[in-house]
Formats: structure tokens, C-alpha cells, sequence
């Protein structure tokens, strides 16, 4: 049963259509990614599906009794309560029962052989333990620690915390109430990536559905189960998670091609038909084709080709209104050539980073180094080597010190200990988080001029045409922009730069994720050496040769020789084998206590091991019987060519998931 559903949903702001037609659910348990562009409309699908703004027609149907916690992208959190006290909000009920057992112990002391006080002592106690009454307090704990809270900061005041925290206590609190439906909107903004993967842990496990809108391609393929694609051509649904996704919606792009392609060929068949018989012998045949094809072409121009496809004059009339009863052969012969695609593509930015000359092989090699500012070291790092078509991945917590140690290799800082060694013949791009290289009284074409004077003005603006900056948008001032479109624009500053040895600080900020991808892909082409700082673990793990891990517990750089996703294997290797991370100090009542959580930890997790194992195994069965259906219907296909369209998408998407449950219980199993 679904927990929500829509049904012919629009919601519009006079005179713009932002969405229309939109049937759709949500059922228990799923965990459904919503992805597209940055503008087309997703936050407000997620706030009229919450139930906080009405659609403009259509309907949502909620679930009798659902619960639905919403996180908004920016905070909107006003409070005089503590963090703490926010999140004792969800367990208001247990309070007021764990003050009423205070009661009854004062009660007990006082009458210790009132039978009826003892009798309602056990089973209020009884029901107190059953809904987590002595362990509401380790939950907060839990939550608030993996989303990146430091104790000094669990009795804080609300109002002193930055809106990125204030996002964070209402994710946390979201977290402790347990909705069924969790609706949130850029859920891994303001988390360092430690929090993101504890988040990603958390949701893994948790039995409740969720609607999600994220840049966090990596986030997307962990979490997520299906996946809705917003975009300017319409909405389209996946099964599996992001990567998933992404193959499935090019087989679509391309079994749509090749028919659009084959029915156009077929109407031009038809038009050649009736040239060489319009004049003859067969004269009424013509005309009568002729007669046809022109009701087809309108019908087309009016509804597209998807709409006609298979489908009779009669199934199709009611919703076209010819306006002639037969087209020239001429005019049938322009409308035919006039016919192109519907299924466009996004638009993408066109990005080119090309070095002017080849860099030495070593690129950069420290020694004895400490990174931070007078007074404030803030980590030490081993001995460094970087060679040319290297990429290394700068990860860390916030505040760790990332950008200090780019800044020290730019030489904008000097190092508080050791030295730095850079290559022969390097040309140094340099990506700032904050852009700060851009002037917010600058226009665009002047920002572009700043760095290729020699450009004339038409050359910019088709230069910045390529990073989708368009018409007069060109002479807007850098003040006004969008964070994204601050992004393109720095990119397309960088790109003319040359360089052969990138720094790039968080470059996926504020970008969507059309433009991740395509600026993950030049990244990946690029012939020169990169320094990457980001919190996006899919961009890290694709390009990331090295990865340079920042301890902020140990104020130490940790250098590792590979890919993120091996990094991470190797260090739950480590965490499997020290799985208690004991220090020789801690008395021997912590030790045992950290024995038995770490004990009841694996128990649990070999339970939920075992029972996701089960569910796999039911639903492949499940996928076999689907695709065994779907094979018998294909072995005699229906006349309807939509219909095997229909059919052949499924059986992709099925295979796709199919294959992706094997993958998930072959890991199980080991």
C-alpha cells in the first residue's frame, strides 16, 4: 500500500507551469531519489507533496494516520530552546511516564505494600521499557554525534547556532520522531562527509520510506531504491539507485532514438507511396493515404509522436482538432522534414580544461610539514610525493584545515614547520570554495576580460554560452547570481587559465547534478595533475588516485595510495579488526560496557544481515517470475508498438534491478 500517491498533479505560479500530470506513489519502505536540474521545480514538488503548499490541481492522497517529517533546504527553526530540549520534543510522551514512575517510586517509599501503587508501577514500567524509555536519551546522544555535534554544543541555545546547524537540529529531530515518510530536501548540506555516511547508515536501516532531493550522487546510490527524474521535456521514474538510473535513462534516450527514427522513415514511405501514385493509376489509394497521413502529421504537431504511436484514428481523435481534411503533397512533405526528436536531452555546459604545456613529473613533494597559523597548528603530514596525472582527494572535517594547506601550497600562506617543493614548468589553476576571485561589480563579460583580454565580445559571449549563460545575462553583475551560477562561472574563468596543475576547492558547490557529471567527466580527461578538496565522495571515488585523510583527533594528515572506495574498505577492515578502539587508560567498567555494545552491534547487524539476505532472495524470485512474463509477451509482441516499448522499458529496469540484488546478496553472503 502506498503511503502516498498522486494523481494528474500541476502546481503553476501564474502564468508559469512548474509541473503537470503527475501520477505517482510512494510505497512503504521505499526510498525514492528526486533529481534534475537546478529550477525545475523539486523543492516544490517536495513542499506540495508535505502537505505545505496546495497543488493548482490534481490530488495527493496520504495514507490514514501517516506521519511525515519535512526538512527544508534553509532553516527555518525559531526557538529559545536548547538543542537538547528540541530533540526531547519526540519523547514528550516518555517523559511525562518517566515522571510518573518518579511518582510512584516516592509513592512505594512511602506505602511499600500498596498493592494496587505496585501493581501500576510494573506496568507502567513495563510499557516505559518497550517504547525505548531508558535508552531516548543514548538516541539523542547517537544522532546528535553523527550528525557532527560536539557535546559543548548539545545545551547550546537555538539561537546561537548558524542556520547549517540549525538545518542539522531539524534533521536530528526529524531523525528521533521516526516518521513514516521522511521528506527531505538537500539532506547533506552542512555535513562534513563523516556525517554524511553515518546519515547514510542510518537510513540504510531504518524501516520508514523516503522522498529525497540531493547533489550527492554518492548519497543517492547508497540510499536510494528508485529514482524520478524532473526535467524540462517531462518526468520520467527508475527503478535502483543513481548509477542505476543513469544506465537505464541512457538505454531509454537511445531505444527512443532508434524509434523515432523508424516511424519517421515510415512516414516518409508512405509520402513517397503517394508522390508516385497521386497522378496515376492508383490515384484513389493515394488520396486516401494521403488523407491519412495528413491527420497523423497534425495529430503529431499537436500531441508528439509518443501519443500516436500504435494507436487508431479513434483512439486518438478526442484529443487532436484537425484543422484540415487534407494537406498538400508539399506541405505534407515540409511538415514531415520539419519533424525532430521530442526527447531532448538536458542542456549541458560545455567545459574544456586543457594545460598549455606539459609540467615535470613531480609535482609536488613536501617534507617535515605542519599546516595551520601562529599559535594554531592545525595538522602535521608525512612526507608527500605528487606526480603528474595524479589526482589527490583532500578530505576532512569542517574546520580541519583543508583550504589552509591549498592557500600554504599556493604560497599564500607559509607552512608553521617543514617545507614545500613544487615542480618544473607548472602552470597553477586555482578554484577558491568562497569564489573570491570573482568581483561582484564585475559583469560577466568583464569577468571573462579580466582573464583573456584579447577576446572579443562576441567571442565571450558564445565562450560563455558553453557554461549556459545566454542572452543578456551576459552583463549581469556577479552580485546578483545564484550560487550555481556563480560555479559556472568560476569554472569557465578557470578553464581559460591553462593550467597543468589544478587546485580546486570544492568545486561541486551549489552545481546540479547535470553539471557534476559533466564536469566529472573533463576532470577525468584532464592531462595534468589535481589537488581535489570535496565533499562529494562520487566525484572523489571516480577521479581520486591518492586520498589525503585529515585527523582532526590526531592532528595528522593520513596518506593513502588509492581510491576512495578502497580507502574506505581498508579502514573497515581496520575498524573490523579493532573494533572497540580501547585505549590502555579506560578503566575496566568502560571496557565492558564497550564490549557489550560492540557484541550486541554485531549481533544486530548479523540479524539485519540475515533478513535482508531473505528479502533479496523473495523479491528475485519475485523479478524472475516478472521477467519470465514480460519474455512470453515479447515472443509475440503486441500490435501496439507503445505497448512493446512499454514492456521492453520494463524488462531493462527489471534486469537492472535484478542485477543489482545479485551484487547486494553476493556482499551479504561474505
Amino acid at each position: 500500500m502506498s503511503l502516498v500517491s498522486t494523481h494528474n498533479l500541476a502546481k503553476s505560479y501564474d502564468p508559469v507551469d512548474i509541473f503537470a500530470g503527475l501520477t505517482l506513489s510512494i510505497p512503504h519502505g521505499a526510498r525514492v531519489a528526486l533529481v534534475g536540474p537546478n529550477g525545475i521545480g523539486k523543492t516544490t514538488l517536495l513542499r506540495v507533496i508535505a502537505g505545505i503548499e496546495p497543488p493548482s490541481a490534481g490530488e495527493v492522497h496520504r495514507a490514514r494516520g501517516l506521519t511525515l517529517g519535512y526538512l527544508p533546504q534553509e532553516s527555518v527553526l525559531e526557538s529559545d530552546s536548547t538543542l537538547w530540549e528540541e530533540c526531547l520534543l519526540p519523547f514528550a510522551s516518555l517523559q511525562s511516564q518517566e515522571a510518573e514512575l518518579a511518582r510512584l517510586e516516592a509513592l512505594m517509599g512511602v506505602a511499600p505494600q500498596d498493592e494496587d501503587i505496585l501493581e501500576r508501577y510494573g506496568a507502567l514500567q513495563e510499557k516505559f521499557e518497550h517504547a525505548g524509555g531508558y535508552l531516548y536519551e543514548t538516541r539523542i546522544r547517537q544522532v546528535l554525534t553523527g550528525l557532527g555535534f560536539a557535546d559543548d554544543e548539545f545545551r547550546m541555545p537555538l539561537i546561537h547556532l548558524s542556520g547549517g546547524q540549525r538545518t542539522r537540529a531539524i534533521l536530528a529531530r526529524l531523525l528521533l520522531e521516526a516518521p513514516r515518510l521522511l521528506v527531505l530536501d538537500e539532506p547533506t548540506n552542512h555535513l562534513d562527509i563523516q556525517a554524511v555516511e553515518w546519515l547514510e547508515g542510518y537510513l540504510k536501516d531504518w524501516d520508514g520510506a523516503a522522498l529525497i532531493v540531493s547533489h550527492d550522487r554518492y548519497f543517492l546510490d547508497e540510499v536510494c531504491n528508485h529514482v524520478w527524474e524532473m526535467s524540462p521535456t517531462g518526468f520520467e521514474t527508475y527503478r535502483g539507485n543513481y548509477t542505476h538510473y543513469l544506465h537505464q535513462r541512457q538505454d531509454r534516450w537511445e531505444r527512443r532514438a532508434t524509434i523515432f527514427e523508424a516511424e519517421k522513415l515510415r512516414l516518409e514511405k508512405e509520402l513517397d507511396y503517394i508522390k508516385r501514385n497521386i497522378a496515376g493509376q492508383n490515384v484513389s489509394s493515394a488520396r486516401g493515404r494521403l488523407k491519412r497521413l495528413s491527420r497523423q502529421l497534425q495529430a503529431i504537431e499537436q500531441i508528439g509522436l509518443d501519443a500516436i504511436q500504435g494507436k487508431s484514428w479513434s483512439e486518438i481523435s478526442e484529443d487532436v482538432a484537425t484543422t484540415r481534411s487534407i494537406m498538400s503533397v508539399d506541405q505534407a512533405h515540409a511538415a514531415i522534414k520539419a519533424l525532430r526528436n521530442p526527447l531532448r536531452r538536458p542542456e549541458k555546459l560545455v567545459l574544456n580544461l586543457r594545460a598549455r604545456q606539459r609540467s615535470g613529473e613531480l609535482v609536488l613533494r613536501t617534507h617535515d610539514l605542519q599546516i595551520g597559523f601562529p599559535g594554531k597548528p592545525l595538522f602535521t603530514a608525512p612526507d608527500i610525493e605528487l606526480r603528474r596525472l595524479e589526482c589527490a582527494a583532500l578530505i576532512g572535517p569542517n574546520g580541519a584545515g583543508k583550504t589552509t594547506f591549498l592557500k600554504t601550497i599556493l604560497g599564500q600562506l607559509p607552512p608553521l614547520k617543514g617545507e614545500i617543493h613544487l615542480g618544473a614548468s607548472l602552470d597553477i589553476g586555482y578554484f577558491p570554495q568562497a569564489h573570491e576571485n570573482l568581483d561582484p561589480e564585475n559583469t560577466l563579460v568583464q569577468e571573462i576580460e579580466s582573464v583573456a583580454p584579447n577576446m572579443f565580445l562576441a567571442e565571450i559571449r558564445s565562450y560563455l554560452a558553453r557554461y549556459l549563460f545566454t542572452g543578456e545575462d551576459v552583463f549581469k553583475k556577479v552580485a546578483v547570481l545564484s550560487g550555481g551560477e556563480r560555479g559556472r562561472l568560476a569554472l569557465a574563468k578557470l578553464a581559460l587559465s591553462d593550467a597543468n596543475f589544478l587546485l580546486l576547492d570544492e568545486p561541486t558547490n551549489h552545481l546540479d547534478i547535470p553539471a557534476q557529471e559533466v564536469l566529472q567527466a573533463v576532470l577525468d580527461e584532464f592531462k595534468g595533475t589535481t589537488i581535489l578538496v570535496s565533499h562529494d565522495r562520487y566525484l572523489i571515488d571516480a577521479l581520486g588516485t591518492q586520498i589525503w585523510d585529515i585527523d582532526m583527533d590526531r592532528d595528522s594528515l593520513h596518506v593513502f595510495r588509492g581510491t576512495y572506495s578502497e580507502y574506505r574498505a581498508s579502514k573497515d577492515q581496520q575498524d573490523a579488526a579493532d573494533p572497540l578502539g580501547r585505549d590502555s587508560e579506560n578503566d575496566g567498567a568502560d571496557s565492558y560496557r564497550e564490549a557489550r555494545i560492540a557484541k550486541n552491534r554485531a549481533l544486530s547487524e548479523q540479524r539485519r544481515r540475515q533478513k535482508r539476505i531473505k528479502q533479496i532472495e523473495n523479491r528475485a524470485a519475485e523479478l524472475e517470475i516478472q521477467l519470465a512474463e514480460i519474455s512470453q509477451k515479447l515472443e509475440n509482441p503486441p500490435q501496439d508498438s507503445a505497448e512493446v516499448q512499454r514492456l521492453g522499458d520494463d524488462y531493462v529496469e527489471i534486469q537492472s534491478e535484478m542485477h543489482a540484488l545479485i551484487a547486494e546478496w553476493e556482499r551479504l553472503q561474505f
